[in-house]
């Protein structure tokens, strides 16, 4: 029974440094920190990731209008899926945070029916804090025009610090 148990146990941390190598320390500034009910972590409970990590996700690349912008803009960036599968969140709904302490609610399933993205780039430039960077959450204003309205305006979030997984 011993020997089970201590092969269990071992098997149990293999599959734990498995997925923790799935998600390797930044080498760059961290930009992007994702907490809350996560499986995929590499700082304590956390997940970080620099900008090299971001753009190597499965990312989008949009031009668009936004209320934010005075013409049609081009961002690009990684889906906010795929940041989500990368950690393993579960959950419900997301609290996104801006570095100035703005917040807002953001159902987890806009990031699974929408094709929402984490821009990282404007018109082909990364984002400085000062133009709404580093992270910026996008819908797809362009292709669902339902889109367009105050609920979803303020659920785009930029300056983007974190993002927390909750239930």
């Amino acid at each position: 029974m011993r020997t089970l148990l201590s092969f269990l146990a071992g098997a149990l941390l293999l599959c734990a440094a498995a997925q923790a190598a799935d998600l390797p320390a930044p080498s760059g500034d961290v930009v992007l920190v994702v907490t809350g009910n996560i499986d995929n972590t590499n700082n304590g409970d956390s997940a970080e990731f620099d900008m090299e990590m971001l753009e190597s996700l499965d990312g989008l690349s949009k031009t668009l209008e936004t209320p934010w912008t005075d013409e049609t803009t081009a961002f690009s960036g990684p889906k906010l899926r795929a940041v989500l599968e990368k950690v393993g969140a579960r959950g419900s709904k997301l609290i996104v945070k801006a570095l100035n302490d703005y917040s807002a609610e953001v159902p987890m399933e806009d990031a699974e029916i929408y094709d929402t993205m984490l821009a990282t780039k404007m018109n082909g430039e990364h984002m400085s804090v000062r133009n709404k960077g580093p992270v910026f959450l996008i819908y797809p204003f362009d292709t669902n025009p339902e889109l367009f309205n105050e609920k979803y305006f303020s659920r785009s979030v930029w300056q983007i610090r974190e993002v927390e997984v909750v239930e």
